[in-house]
């Protein structure tokens, strides 16, 4: 809250709400800013972040709506440089930059090139296509009566957030990418935690996509049908179970009398992928260091072997009928913005 006091847009209020925490959270907001006439402090009985944000929209009375996570922190700037996308009028939606603000071990650092690798690079592409499949929670801006008219966020899928973006592109609206508006976000500092979180974004994926592929290769919808829900099939849920082939295969070339081909291969393959990382890098405003790179190969090695095992576990509680559940995320505070 003292972070969003500080942003730089001249007319804002912040709703806050807290969804039936068991800690002394509401209170400790309410005594300390709930004489704030920029802030509005509410408390309700656990429902879930979809119920808490859409209670939260109740009370809020501007046309632009920015939710963001209580674990995340803004560049004063970030909000000003998301609300001018809304002067088109069929702009439903802008995502902003999501960086990692807690990068103190070898598994944070490994989320970090992920996000700006990954999530925001590919983010600027499919901007150009109106093709964006996920506003960010951390930070994403919405056109309040659009959000109204596709029905609020709901509670039918563990990722809310990727499900209201979908419902926004197929009732024709834009969604644009401001990758300028930095939001600063704490990541799972363990792989406990991380391995929780994932099985959450990939269960939510999962939902996601089961949820509207009736709009697969539709042609009323063709940024949604011809390129957002076949990326999404083949590489966000198909593609990953894969993905330990590419090891297997490097390890099985070494005992081949031609291997040296294959190892030839997945080497230059890696710095193929170390070019494209650094021009990632260089749009996020940072550069990639020697460290980096190491970093990147480890990365790219062993952080997916993590993500195969969250996507197999979702494919198998999805096959059981089972449930994934939010769950609890230990959080420390360490965030920084870098």
């Amino acid at each position: 809250v003292e972070n969003l006091l500080r942003i730089d847009y001249p007319d804002f209020e912040i709703v806050f709400v807290d969804d039936g925490s068991k800690d002394n959270t509401f209170k400790n907001i309410e005594a300390q800013y709930g004489n704030n006439p920029k802030v509005k402090v509410f408390t309700k009985p656990n429902g879930g972040k979809a119920s808490a944000l859409n209670y939260g929209i109740g009370f809020a009375s501007g046309d632009i709506l920015v939710c963001i996570d209580a674990d995340t922190v803004l560049k004063p700037d970030a909000i000003s440089l998301m609300i001018p996308y809304f002067s088109d009028p069929m702009v439903a939606a802008v995502a902003g930059n999501v960086k990692v603000g807690n990068r103190k071990n070898l598994l944070t650092r490994w989320q970090s090139i992920e996000y700006i690798t990954s999530q925001n690079f590919d983010r600027r592409a499919f901007d150009q296509m109106n093709a964006i499949m996920v506003v960010p929670g951390a930070i994403g801006a919405f056109r309040r009566d659009a959000v109204q008219k596709v029905g609020m966020f709901t509670t039918d899928t563990m990722a809310e957030d990727c499900d209201l973006t979908l419902r926004l592109l197929r009732s024709g609206y834009k969604v644009h990418t401001c990758n300028e508006a930095y939001a600063y976000t704490e990541v799972p500092e363990t792989l406990n935690m991380l391995v929780k979180q994932r099985s959450r974004w990939t269960f939510g994926i999962m939902q996601s996509f089961w949820k509207h592929h009736d709009k697969m290769f539709v042609r009323t919808t063709p940024n949604l049908g011809w390129i957002v829900l076949p990326n999404m099939l083949v590489f966000q849920l198909i593609l990953p179970v894969l993905s330990p082939l590419v090891d297997l295969t490097l390890l099985i070339s070494l005992f081949l009398p031609k291997g040296g081909i294959i190892v030839a291969l997945y080497f230059g393959y890696y710095f193929l992928d170390l070019i494209i990382s650094a021009m990632a890098f260089r749009f996020d405003g940072e550069r990639l260091t020697f460290r980096g790179a190491y970093n990147l190969f480890l990365q790219r090695i062993l952080y997916r072997q993590v993500l195969w095992f969250v996507l197999v576990k979702g494919y198998l509680r999805a096959i059981k009928g089972e449930l994934a559940a939010w769950g609890f995320l230990k959080r420390t505070g360490n965030v920084e913005t870098v």
